[in-house]
């Protein structure tokens, strides 16, 4: 955008490099915000049921405030951004600021309040997309000449899996954030994936502004995980963790939504089978997973004995190795 307003047109040029000079400014700038406003950020108040939940009280937390709000700046100002864009990343930090209330809250907000925002917020991105791409899939390990594959399916039926996506990916990623660095770290391979499949898997001309996003919401992530990395100094609490899980969501939705799964899967089994274990006891009286501890990273660290970092470096290690293989697979096929 700022480009357009200086009469400056880098079409024609490389623009990797010019993302990863932007991603640069976003690391600095974010470092550096975390490190002189983090004493503004609210105090955490500790996790009573959570695995080495004391550990967490009086920590900064919240910090998602500031790494999505350089992340949305950067892009909006120095990103080919289009009004489909500029919707989608008012719909990241209202997610973010919702968060961050509830972080800066006394008393936490109810799970029917968030998850009723949560609901209004995937409806809007649904509504965004649909109105500025059609209820369009593409497939993009099933190539159609020179690009992937696009379907169309009823609006109706797009809506529901696409409010069912987004709800699903705010909820997961923010049940993931309970280890120092897991939820972080997680969010930079999943997102590098979805960079690594825009940037091969898809034509240039139709990839630049998502490319884009990616690099720069990393940057910000990497700076943040300077300060999260075990023992952290503060945490990004459901400010950067709601505002995450969307930007996953929206990056599905304009990649391959399909590619979700494999991408985020540690996140879905991770937060996810908490959920299911969660929502199947209070509304159906369905008790399952008696043994097993949710999330998972409670588990892995009650029942197995994990520590801190070797639960966050093995997860990671797992993701990184799904992706892989995702990638295997497309170039086999292609």
């Amino acid at each position: 955008m700022l480009f357009k307003l200086l009469g400056i047109n880098p079409r024609g040029y490389n623009y990797f490099p010019v993302y990863l000079a932007i991603g640069s400014v976003g690391f600095i700038l974010t470092a550096l915000l975390l490190r002189f406003l983090k004493g503004y950020l609210p105090a955490d108040g500790g996790r009573a049921f959570a695995v080495n939940g004391e550990k967490s009280k009086g920590k900064p937390r919240g910090a998602g405030i500031i790494f999505i709000l350089v992340f949305a700046v950067l892009s909006a100002l120095f990103l080919r951004v289009k009004t489909e864009d500029l919707l989608y990343l008012a719909a990241i930090v209202l997610g973010m600021l919702s968060g961050f209330l509830d972080d800066a809250s006394e008393k936490p907000w109810n799970e029917y309040k968030k998850g009723l925002l949560d609901f209004v917020i995937a409806i809007g991105v649904t509504a965004t997309y649909i109105w500025s791409n059609g209820p369009v899939i593409n497939l993009m390990l099933i190539r159609d000449g020179d690009g992937p594959t696009s379907i169309e399916i009823p609006v109706w039926a797009f809506a529901i899996l696409s409010v069912i996506l987004v709800w699903v990916a705010i909820n997961v990623v923010n049940c993931t954030d309970g280890v120092d660095a897991l939820s972080g770290s997680l969010c930079v391979i999943t997102t590098g994936s979805f960079l690594f499949a825009l940037q091969f898997l898809r034509p240039a001309i139709t990839t630049e502004r998502p490319i884009g996003l990616c690099v720069i919401l990393i940057s910000c992530l990497l700076a943040y995980l300077w300060y999260n990395c075990p023992p952290s100094v503060l945490m990004m609490g459901d400010a950067g963790s709601r505002a995450l899980g969307l930007f996953l969501a929206i990056l599905a939705l304009r990649t391959d939504p399909f590619l979700f799964i494999p991408f985020c899967l540690i996140f879905l089994l991770d937060g996810g089978l908490g959920l299911i274990k969660v929502s199947l006891k209070r509304f159906l009286k369905i008790s399952i997973m008696k043994n097993i501890r949710t999330p998972l990273h409670d588990h892995a660290r009650k029942k197995a004995g994990w520590s801190d970092t070797q639960t966050v470096y093995r997860f990671m290690l797992l993701q990184v190795i799904i992706s892989g293989f995702v990638f295997m697979i497309a170039y086999w096929v292609r």
